[in-house]
């Protein structure tokens, strides 16, 4: 029997003067040598004594203390002597894949559905039917990211709380009330207010989700999931455009506009599929058993297979329980954690050159001379492509073990396609080049899951990771706010001067991901530096004793 444990973990944030090491004082985890051999060497099959980092009887007494001091809801089944076969391991992450990653997908298709079917509705002609212009189109996009970031940390905390598996739900649920108001609405101002409602109850949705994914899966296998949970946005756009297809074609009936109709059917769409998460999100691995499902989803062995390959994995996923509340100190702690900035700063620019492209998607290829109807067929082939792409993409991060020249690859792809925006002569003239171009940039490797398993991954333990989910989904929404002020009614209809800006920041990002890259490579060196500098016992006690948590350990080294 062999253990599968691959990447055994990381450590919690608060940062540390490398050079003034208080060696007396402290507290947490596993050695350098652990965390090194397999983050940095790479290898994906190392035996338990190498990858467990509870193979010392120092290490599983401190973390069985941290368990036990939180109230860690699956401490009663951690066993650091479990070991299991790799058949066993793959028929239970194929398991989790139906249960819980699964319904995470259809969830984010609920998501999607609601903030999504706007730009649907404008092939209907909405904007005219409220008597609104191309500039209030924008203002109510920024009303709802404006809303949707404010909503961001907040909702992360609730949902830290009371549990994702409680709130997720009752967000869903609320959220597609309001979606399904918005078939009623006349003026402006109810377009804006909808808007708004809708910003804040959606709002922390996607880190909420991320967190609850954490808790079934390792750091290695995150990515993968999160690049099956994204690809549900491009799933939606297919099927709700065959939606749209058909709904916008009811214009007329009872006297309402094809949107009205999209807005009532999509939103109840939601609503089933939000009181369904109710009964299909259990809160942990240990809490699968309930009165409408009274023989859980795992046998006992299957339980502790999965809680314990998920600690050896990074055993600071442990140190909170699911319903514990981050206090105003590990919040604090976690937002000024500055080793996590630089991917926060992708977050923020890295998603920019295809933001205004996507909005207007259907704005263009209307004003090119397509019909509202064809309008929303030809939304689908960028959709299905960016699936391909995006899982292309996210694998090959997993098979090279690199994040960042990875993640690039999409900067690298965007760039062509906004200089033939700006600069060829045929956007207008030329309907269905104008369509290639667009639905080929459209198409881009999304690098999002990778981005945000590599902020898990760095933030290093429960109570940071809660609020960098939240903290890099903040950054990724500006960016989506700053988005809406590139294509200005001015500029329209080539919008040169948005192209240009289109450019520039492209361009802002390859610079981006080069830094961040270097940035820790750095990071790196100077804390092996620090650490192999110590003596033997000096690295003992500082292993036992410091209370230093997460990417500011000696003994933690930052993914790249």
């Amino acid at each position: 029997m062999s253990s599968k444990s691959p990447l055994p973990g990381s450590h919690p944030p608060e940062l540390v003067d490398e050079k003034k090491i208080d060696l007396p004082n402290a507290k947490n985890v596993a050695t350098f040598e652990t965390v090194n051999s397999s983050e940095l060497s790479g290898s994906e099959d190392n035996e338990i004594d190498k990858d467990n980092p509870f193979n010392t009887p120092a290490n599983v007494e401190h973390w069985k203390e941290v368990y036990d001091k939180a109230e860690y809801e699956c401490r009663h089944v951690f066993d650091p002597t479990l070991t299991w076969t790799e058949e066993e391991e793959k028929a239970i992450v194929r398991k989790l894949d139906w249960r819980v990653c699964l319904w995470a997908c259809v969830m984010f298709f609920a998501l999607q559905v609601d903030r999504g079917n706007l730009s649907q509705a404008l092939a209907d002609n909405l904007l005219d039917d409220l008597k609104m212009n191309t500039n209030d189109y924008n203002f109510g996009n920024v009303v709802f990211l404006v809303s949707f970031l404010l909503a961001e940390l907040p909702s992360q905390l609730v949902s830290k709380k009371i549990g994702p598996d409680r709130w997720i739900p009752m967000q869903m649920v609320l959220w597609s009330v309001v979606a399904i108001a918005q078939c009623a609405i006349t003026t402006r101002s109810g377009f804006l207010a909808t808007r708004a409602l809708l910003g804040l109850l959606e709002g922390g949705f996607i880190p909420d989700i991320v967190l609850w994914l954490s808790y079934f899966y390792t750091s290695r296998e995150l990515p993968i999931r999160l690049s099956y949970f994204w690809t549900a946005l491009s799933v939606t756009t297919i099927i709700t455009s065959f939606l749209a297809f058909g709904l916008l074609r009811l214009r007329g009936v009872n006297g309402w506009a094809g949107w009205r109709w999209l807005f009532m059917v999509e939103g109840l769409i939601t609503l089933l599929i939000g009181i369904a998460s109710f009964f299909l999100m259990p809160a942990s691995a240990v809490q699968t058993k309930a009165w409408f499902r009274p023989n859980g989803w795992f046998t006992d062995r299957e339980v502790a297979i999965v809680v314990n390959r998920v600690l050896r994995d990074d055993p600071s996923k442990g140190d909170m329980h699911n319903r514990q509340a981050i206090t105003p100190r590990r919040l604090w702690r976690a937002m000024k954690d500055y080793d996590l900035w630089p991917v926060y700063a992708l977050g923020l620019v890295c998603f920019l050159p295809q933001i205004p492209p996507y909005y207007y998607l259907t704005l263009t290829l209307r004003s090119i001379g397509f019909s509202a109807i064809t309008t929303n067929l030809l939304t689908i082939p960028s959709a299905a492509m960016h699936i391909i792409t995006l899982i292309l993409i996210t694998r090959l991060s997993e098979r090279l073990n690199e994040r960042t020249f990875v993640s690039m690859l999409q900067s690298f792809w965007t760039l062509p396609c906004v200089i033939a925006l700006r600069w060829w002569p045929g956007i207008i003239k030329d309907q269905w080049g104008t369509f290639a171009l667009v639905t080929v940039l459209l198409s881009y490797p999304y690098c999002h899951a990778i981005l945000v398993a590599w902020v898990s991954k760095n933030s290093n333990n429960v109570g940071a990771r809660t609020v960098s989910a939240a903290l890099y989904n903040m950054c990724v929404q500006l960016g989506n706010l700053t988005g809406n002020f590139i294509y200005v009614d001015y500029d329209k209809p080539l919008y040169k001067d948005g192209n240009t800006k289109l450019v520039v920041i492209n361009l802002l990002s390859i610079g981006l991901f080069l830094f961040t890259k270097a940035y820790y490579v750095y990071r790196n060196k100077q804390k092996r530096r620090v650490w192999e500098a110590l003596t033997e016992q000096e690295r003992i006690t500082y292993v036992r004793t410091t209370r230093l948590q997460g990417s500011r350990r000696l003994d933690f080294q930052f993914a790249h």
